[in-house]
């Protein structure tokens, strides 16, 4: 939820330096996340307690769920599945916190997000199959080819529309009816039933954008029927 005081801003302002919120923002929450791994891994214990615990649960089941989507062939790029639920996660949050800004909801960071992915997913059918990655555009029968090919492409470049669209929206929106509800109010409790359901939605989509690209992934890897 942008906040009419970015704290960031005003910060960068006194110094005469004007970036996008949502690109200092982003970067704000990639130091924390890069801090958070280097005092996690600073303190970890062969019998997990406390944070570690909680991390590793998190972690560990992201990672089984993502195996038995992609199978063992998964865990390779898990890191990046990892990293980029944790790094939306702490986006979708920081609108939540007054004079911070979430930087999914400006439509520029789901979509370098949507392109990574895109990147990633046409990486991995490459590396998997080769030049007969090019099987899975040209659909089961071999005349019907020069039909099938374009309307794979359009598929795919749908998947990037997709992905950016969803994210971007449910953020906008969630981050619209707080400040409204806040605005009409006037005070900070009146919203805070919306702020739990926020945490969700927000933990919620973070979980269905790297969903998608756990099964993009898949399909990119398994053969061409």
């Amino acid at each position: 939820m942008e906040h009419p005081i970015l704290f960031l801003d005003v910060i960068l302002g006194k110094f005469g330096v004007h970036v996008p919120p949502h690109v200092t923002y982003s970067w704000l929450i990639m130091g924390f996340l890069v801090l958070l791994g280097v005092m996690a891994s600073r303190r970890v214990a062969l019998v997990p307690a406390g944070a570690q615990n909680v991390m590793e649960l998190i972690v560990g089941g992201l990672e089984e769920f993502m195996v038995e989507i992609t199978g063992e062939e998964g865990r390779a790029f898990f890191p990046y599945i990892g990293t980029v639920f944790l790094f939306i996660l702490f986006c979708n949050l920081a609108g939540l916190i007054p004079g911070f800004l979430s930087p999914t909801s400006n439509i520029n960071t789901p979509l370098a997000l949507a392109l990574c992915t895109f990147v990633f997913t046409h990486y991995l059918g490459i590396k998997f199959h080769g030049v007969k990655y090019i099987k899975h555009f040209l659909g089961p029968i071999p005349w019907l080819a020069p039909l099938f090919f374009p309307i794979e492409l359009i598929g795919h470049v749908a998947r990037v529309l997709s992905l950016t669209l969803r994210l971007f929206g449910n953020v906008m929106g969630e981050d619209l009816v707080l400040m409204i509800l806040l605005l009409l109010a006037g005070k900070f409790l009146a919203p805070l039933p919306m702020m739990f359901l926020a945490v969700f939605t927000s933990t919620v989509q973070a979980f269905i954008f790297t969903l998608l690209s756990m099964m993009y992934f898949a399909g990119s890897m398994e053969h061409a029927h």
